[in-house]
């Protein structure tokens, strides 16, 4: 770390109390996103996700409050594939344990969109917002009713054909969260930390930290289509799969593509693929930052994530070799999250270019 780093990172003033308490919500709301997509994991983990086959934006907010309410829905449940196929004879107590996920799961998602519509709001009517920066945030809550229609489209592939939902539809779902979890880490990191001056070293940097943040981003949609499949109930041994290093069966299906989201060797297979080479890129970025001249956040940045990157495959190993434990894949999807987050921080911290300097 160089005495010119150190200097133009103190040099970087406060956030104004204005963007400051815009820059706490929109990391709140951040925090909700990252908490929703592990109460989902949760909810596809436990099959949960199917319990609830009606779309009441406004009345499901309250759950079922008295025996014939619990019935009708019970009797609901017992007509689609999953039960027939899958929970046939469940009792009622057990419906109730997959309900009250999947109830949780929705609660949240309006909570969000609460958190987010009211200080929205309150925001743009005291004249907080600017043009630009409202512009961003109408986006970010269209993005938002778009996450809610698209999980009622993904739950609904459950209904008919099928005893569990779609994985195309489910990685879509996954992506949107991702996308809007980005955005608003983004965001709020620009109004809480201002960025340093970018040094020659730091824009050197920026596109490799790109393709960091991209592949982790595809790592994470690869794993939804791990979920979508079961696939982690197979092949539970690291780093072989049944013995080879590519999988017997990686090609089956035709046409030749379909293999990498409808197959479960496949999926699985690259899923590790892509986790290994999101490893070996974050620990690349983290020792080509070492000898570099950045500012000290965005040195301890790039230190995170090598560290995260490390832990996070960890987790992955541990739950495929435990055969997915609830807890663990829980875990696992959150430390997804946070690396992705932690790439975003370190892009902020990379800085902005400097002015260029007249003539």
């Amino acid at each position: 770390m160089s005495v010119n780093s150190t200097l133009r990172e103190e040099q970087a003033s406060a956030a104004p109390p204005g963007r400051r308490a815009i820059g706490i919500w929109l990391a709140v709301c951040a925090a909700m996103v990252l908490a929703m997509a592990v109460i989902g994991a949760i909810t596809r983990l436990t099959e949960s996700g199917l319990s609830i086959m009606e779309w009441a934006p406004v009345s499901g907010v309250l759950p079922p409050l008295d025996q014939a309410e619990w019935e009708r829905l019970f009797a609901l449940y017992r007509t689609i594939p999953e039960y027939m196929e899958e929970n046939a004879g469940m009792t009622l107590a057990e419906f109730k344990t997959i309900f009250w996920w999947e109830w949780i799961h929705r609660l949240w998602g309006r909570l969000i969109g609460l958190v987010f519509l009211l200080p929205l709001v309150w925001f743009w009517m005291t004249g907080r917002l600017g043009r630009p920066l409202a512009g961003r945030l109408l986006g970010i809550f269209a993005l938002g009713g778009l996450q809610g229609a698209m999980g009622w489209y993904m739950v609904a592939s459950g209904f008919a054909e099928r005893s569990d939902v779609s994985q195309y539809r489910l990685v879509a779902h996954l992506a949107l969260a991702v996308l809007i979890y980005g955005l608003l880490l983004r965001l709020a990191a620009g109004l809480l930390f201002p960025a340093p001056a970018a040094s020659r070293d730091a824009a050197a940097l920026r596109p490799a930290l790109g393709v960091l943040i991209g592949l982790t981003a595809v790592t994470i949609l690869s794993g939804g289509f791990v979920a979508g499949l079961n696939a982690g109930l197979d092949y539970n041994t690291f780093p072989l799969m049944d013995g080879r290093l590519v999988p017997a069966g990686y090609g089956d299906l035709a046409p030749w593509y379909a293999n990498h989201f409808e197959n479960v060797a496949a999926v699985q297979f690259n899923h590790r693929l892509l986790a290994v080479a999101t490893v070996a890129a974050a620990l690349g970025l983290w020792l080509r930052s070492r000898r570099l001249d950045l500012a000290r956040t965005a040195g301890r940045a790039f230190a995170a994530l090598g560290v995260m990157a490390l832990i996070q495959l960890g987790l992955g190993i541990a739950t495929l070799l435990l055969v997915v434990p609830v807890w663990l894949g829980a875990l696992h999807q959150a430390g997804a999250l946070v690396l992705l987050g932690l790439g975003v921080w370190a892009w902020s911290r990379l800085g902005t270019a400097p002015a260029p300097q007249p003539m």
